[in-house]
């Protein structure tokens, strides 16, 4: 059964399987508050559901998602508090999760995976973290995580630096799964949601629970995230990022004491 939740998100459920698929290819799935809003909606459903064993997440079109739509972000607090509600879902969601990534994984659209247990890339999947560059810090604990699972110097490759990583590189890394042939790749993924599916589900969910182990920690490092993400957002510097970036131009940071 296919549903249309709300602008941007489409569900597919099956087998005991809920899809969460982004909708909005035109702009490369990149998410307003009210995607946010939905797709934590149907994490909450999925959980309170007893006949939903698992979640796949996938994008439409070319590419996974290309991360806040910033235009939208910067309308009002709104964009904020709508994506920090949906990485802390994610987070804490207690059944599998599985995606699948072709293109731009950008922003949130990288630091959600960290919090899944299946991710199948595609081969040209590319994945990106330009918070700093933006004036901002990362979120989804990402800081705690991501050098957790790849190690300091990959991970400050990607939150400091700001460079991509390729699928191959996050393959090795520990970000991904496994590639997947692009046209084979939501057929990958759809097969091993359906294998969890068909697990005894207490058996799994206590697997699960013991592979997540505390929570606390991410949850204090996701707190401590949104704290100073909301302070970045009304910097000098944050302000000179977005501007330039709408304007199609590099940014100039001033350093103190210069003029």
């Amino acid at each position: 059964m296919t549903v249309q939740l709300g602008e941007g998100i489409e569900t597919i459920e099956t087998g005991g399987v809920i899809e969460l698929h982004l909708d909005r290819p035109d702009k490369k799935n990149a998410l307003t508050a009210t995607m946010y809003r939905t797709m934590t909606a149907a994490l909450g459903e999925a959980m309170e559901r007893a006949d939903v064993d698992a979640v796949l997440i996938a994008g439409k079109g070319g590419d996974f998602c290309a991360g806040n739509d910033l235009k939208d972000f910067q309308s009002g607090p709104e964009g904020g508090s709508a994506a920090f509600d949906f990485v802390r879902a994610i987070a804490t969601f207690e059944k599998p999760i599985v995606v699948a990534v072709q293109g731009l994984a950008v922003g949130v659209g990288t630091t959600m995976l960290l919090h899944c247990d299946l991710v199948y890339a595609a081969p040209d999947a590319r994945f990106l973290t330009p918070f700093v560059n933006l004036g901002l810090v990362p979120e989804a604990a990402s800081s705690l995580l991501a050098p957790m699972r790849m190690g300091h110097a990959k991970a400050a490759q990607m939150l400091l630096l700001g460079e991509p990583m390729d699928a191959e590189s996050a393959d090795k890394a520990g970000l991904v799964t496994a590639i997947v042939p692009a046209d084979q790749l939501l057929a990958h993924a759809r097969a091993k949601a359906a294998a969890l599916a068909a697990k005894p589900p207490q058996a799994l969910a206590q697997t699960r629970r013991l592979m997540k182990g505390d929570l606390a920690p991410i949850k204090a490092r996701m707190d401590e995230e949104s704290r100073l993400f909301r302070e970045c957002m009304q910097s000098a510097e944050a302000r000179e990022a977005f501007t330039a970036f709408f304007e199609k131009r590099p940014p100039i940071f001033r350093r103190e004491g210069k003029p």
